[in-house]
């Protein structure tokens, strides 16, 4: 397990469980009321640091080296029954964009997201998670399927935000986004978009728009990152945090502001921390929230999803 700058308190009591265990294990000497004590103390430490997490300490959650990235969440969540789908059927296959088919009890949902690297590799092989055109026409393909079959998509954003190269904006990366815009607004199945990670600029609107959009505690939603943010105001990336209090880019800011439906609870210690427990909410509340979408019509879908983003920053002076 990696631990960031202000988790080292927690890592400090892990290590002092550990250690206490294997004395216990290789002495004869009773451990179990010491073992207690650290346990309460490593509970408490725990609920403290992430009761008042500043925002870019939150950004800081959302890019964990072990936090579960969305092929995590489809693996855990789908098992056997998930069927990677690919290519856009127009230039090639983009891996920062996965979806495929994938069963939730007997429910079969399509599955989209952008899905980043785990070590330097990877990271290549995914492009660190940022699409290019050719993954967003990916997206709305499978999208227009599973519209065409009557099967509920679920969009998993994380992603630091669409790939900004100068052969993306050739084949047009500004109109493969804002044509996923406009083709999930009247999509005539239920959207349920869950942003598990960084859900940066254009690069995460262009599988964004839903019937509900949910954030996992831990994750940020913005139209710019922090130390982009920084570096265009003050020529700097020292100012990010500062950039991220004002942006308001928090899973809290994002429901204060009505710009999402509802906040997922994360386990104490955040995804990365209990990434069994993660799955199962991420799971029951895909299930939950499409129990109450499949009662609508699609036309009464489609209008509904319409007034929503209609309403968005809607001021009464």
């Amino acid at each position: 397990m990696e631990y960031l700058d202000f988790e080292l308190p927690i890592k400090e009591l892990e290590e002092q469980l550990d250690k206490c265990m294997v004395i216990g294990k290789e002495s004869d000497v009773d451990v179990t009321e010491t073992c207690k004590q650290i346990e309460k103390k490593l509970s408490e430490t725990r609920k403290e640091i992430y009761k008042n997490l500043t925002a870019w300490q939150r950004v800081q959650l959302s890019r964990h080296p072990n936090r579960p990235y969305t092929l995590d969440y489809i693996n855990a969540i789908c098992g056997d029954t998930w069927l990677e789908l690919h290519g856009d059927r127009t230039v090639k296959d983009d891996k920062a964009m996965i979806g495929g088919l994938g069963k939730i009890g007997d429910q079969t949902y399509m599955f989209i997201g952008q899905q980043k690297g785990y070590n330097t590799k990877t990271r290549q092989y995914r492009n660190f998670g940022m699409a290019n055109p050719e993954g967003y026409r990916k997206a709305l393909r499978l999208m227009k399927s599973a519209e065409k079959f009557g099967v509920p998509v679920v969009c998993l954003v994380d992603t630091p935000g669409a790939y900004p190269g100068i052969e993306a904006e050739e084949r047009g990366q500004g109109e493969a986004i804002a044509r996923n815009i406009l083709e999930m607004t009247r999509l005539k199945v239920p959207i349920i978009v869950l942003i598990i990670g960084e859900g940066a600029s254009g690069g995460a609107l262009g599988i964004g728009v839903g019937d509900k959009v949910l954030m996992l505690e831990n994750t940020w939603y913005s139209v710019i990152s922090p130390e982009s943010c920084s570096s265009i105001l003050w020529r700097s990336w020292e100012y990010k945090e500062q950039a991220a209090e004002s942006l308001k880019l928090t899973s809290t800011d994002m429901k204060k502001l009505k710009l999402i439906d509802e906040v997922v609870k994360e386990p104490a210690g955040g995804a990365h921390a209990n990434r069994e427990k993660t799955f199962e909410i991420v799971k029951n509340k895909i299930s939950s929230h499409y129990e109450d979408l499949k009662k609508l019509s699609p036309k009464d879908l489609v209008n509904a999803r319409m007034d929503k983003y209609a309403n968005m920053g809607v001021f009464n002076g």
